[in-house]
């Protein structure tokens, strides 16, 4: 773990560097300035030698001077350092995040990977500075005054030594029930960012179901849930203070009453009591700071440890060693192909898939909910590795190819649409960020966008919002394909990519595809028959298992799942929206 986070210091290991060292040179000078005041009570003041206090008293001032100088810039530099390591922990992150596989992405939730480059850096964030300054600075303030104090009265340096043995004891016991209730504390943060998360992309349908009270109920849950674990941790770290309070008083008292004693025997001068209080100050705020570091950075491991999960997850899908970064056609077969999304799960989701598609075809693919079609399709641009046999694009093994290669010339567009915020052409351009408006034009008109587009006061620069949310479902899925098609790809699925459209808009994307990419393979899942029926060939899936495969004729002759849905579909005169959902 301490390897993984400390590569991401890079750039800001000189700051990392320079700040204890601002912070010893600090403490130094700060454990000065009791011993000149000693000298100024006992040379000067006591002696009446008015000069011995302009000179000390002088000296007092640069010390003080200097280490005023040293915080600042012990300061300086350390937030440069946390800050800048925080930034190299996000970016990391985000750029991990990115390698990952469906697989890898299927391990955490949206809401858990928000928390880690949220929450979880801003601890680490507090947790670096604090120990790059109060890890160097308490402890250094700690062995100086106490180093000073052994120098002046090892007798009543003795009364120190035993108050930090019995600190340290206290702060250990403390500690050690704080983490437990940390650890427990910075998870439910997933639960109460997904609430959050989910309320807000679903709002219209909280609001159409009037279930504002029902989510105002579980995120309460959720945040209780935290506030009652940190309120747990922090009446135990609070004990700390009363603690600390009560041995500061207590030591101060008895070095008062000693030191008395000790002065009244000749044996300790008043300065020097003046500065063993001092001392006394110095090393039980040590011992406090100390125990905040030690709390911080207990409340950081738990960070610590989700961060570096994300940075240490390695893809499941990885470049072979010599990528094959050239694709001859759009042909796909299938090689006995099992997949399962666990290893040890003990059904396959899909089982001994057979089946070979030439370049430039046209397949339906239809199935019941359940039926993995789109695990079918996921294979095919190796979103996700096969579990047995192969998957063979251009004759070549998928896992074989440079995956830049096959994702770019496999394009997809999956149930799921996503718009990002932006113009409609820079939303388009994700396909091909070098299209001209006119390439984009011409994809919206292949995908029956154009219409819809130019009915916009800003036609191709309308913003879009985040999600897509001021366009309807259908105008969403056009511009997607429309994406899609700007790839200028060798294969070409539709993942239940026109469920949005009416069927005579359907009609027209399908003609635009047979005229204009006759070349390019379309894979076309759809729940309606008429989506597919015109294919070349119709795949049948059933619970993962291929049951039918040919064209409509055929299977409405021999595949009894296919004549079926035809039939439910049909029965009654047809689609209701097969003329564009005129009446």
């Amino acid at each position: 773990m301490l390897k993984t986070l400390g590569s991401q210091i890079r750039e800001f290991k000189r700051d990392s560097i320079l700040t204890p060292l601002f912070m010893i040179f600090e403490v130094l000078m700060e454990t000065l300035i009791p011993f000149l005041m000693a000298s100024i009570i006992d040379d000067g003041v006591n002696a009446g030698n008015m000069n011995h206090i302009y000179l000390v008293g002088g000296c007092m001032v640069i010390v003080a001077c200097l280490s005023l100088f040293a915080g600042i810039m012990g300061g300086k530099y350390g937030a440069s350092a946390s800050t800048g390591f925080a930034r190299n922990l996000r970016q990391a992150m985000f750029e991990k995040i990115q390698t990952f596989s469906f697989a890898n992405i299927d391990k955490y939730s949206t809401a858990g990977l928000v928390t880690r480059m949220t929450t979880d850096v801003t601890n680490m964030q507090n947790a670096y500075q604090m120990i790059l300054r109060m890890c160097t600075r308490a402890p250094a303030s700690l062995i100086c005054a106490m180093a000073m104090s052994f120098f002046i009265s090892p007798r009543l340096a003795m009364v120190y030594l035993i108050a930090v043995i019995i600190l340290g004891c206290i702060l250990a016991v403390i500690i050690r029930f704080a983490t437990r209730y940390f650890n427990e504390a910075f998870p439910k943060y997933d639960d109460l960012n997904a609430s959050v998360q989910e309320n807000v992309s679903a709002i219209r349908v909280v609001k159409a179901y009037v279930r504002e009270d029902h989510e105002t109920t579980r995120f309460t849950k959720a945040s209780a849930m935290i506030y009652r674990l940190f309120t747990k941790a922090e009446n135990t770290v609070i004990l700390n203070a009363p603690v600390m309070q009560l041995t500061v008083y207590s030591c101060i008292l008895i070095i008062s009453w000693l030191g008395a004693r000790m002065i009244v025997g000749s044996t300790l001068t008043t300065g020097e009591l003046t500065s063993l209080l001092t001392y006394c100050m110095n090393i039980l705020m040590s011992l406090m700071m100390l125990s905040m570091v030690f709390v911080m950075i207990t409340m950081s491991i738990a960070s610590a440890r989700r961060i570096c999960e994300v940075l240490n997850e390695e893809s499941t899908l990885t470049n072979p060693a010599e990528p094959v970064t050239s694709i001859t056609d759009g042909s796909i077969r299938f090689d006995h192909v099992s997949f399962s999304y666990k290893k040890d799960s003990k059904e396959p989701v899909l089982s001994d898939i057979n089946l070979t598609i030439r370049s430039g075809e046209t397949i339906g693919i239809i199935g019941g909910t359940g039926s993995s079609k789109s695990s079918l399709i996921n294979l095919i641009s190796r979103l996700y590795d096969v579990t047995e046999g192969a998957v063979l694009v251009g004759g070549v093994d998928v896992r074989n190819y440079d995956l830049d290669t096959l994702r770019n010339q496999v394009a997809v567009v999956l149930q799921k649409n996503v718009l990002f915020s932006g113009t409609i052409l820079e939303n388009l351009r994700w396909g091909d960020a070098d299209a001209t408006e006119e390439d984009c034009i011409r994809a919206c008109k292949l995908a029956c966008a154009d219409d819809f587009i130019q009915s916009f006061p800003d036609k191709y620069n309308t913003y879009i919002e985040q999600g897509g949310t001021n366009v309807s479902g259908g105008q969403k899925q056009r511009l997607c394909i429309a994406r899609a098609l700007l790839k200028k790809p060798r294969i070409l699925i539709l993942d239940d990519s026109t469920s949005a459209v009416d069927t005579a808009t359907d009609a027209r994307i399908r003609a635009s595809f047979a005229n204009e990419i006759p070349g390019t393979t379309k894979l076309i899942i759809a729940q309606r028959i008429s989506s597919v029926m015109h294919a070349d060939r119709i795949l049948v899936l059933e619970n993962g298992r291929v049951s039918g495969f040919g064209t409509h004729q055929e299977l409405l002759a021999d595949n009894e799942i296919y004549r079926d849905v035809y039939e439910s579909q049909t029965g009654g005169g047809g689609d209701f929206d097969e003329k564009g959902g005129e009446l």
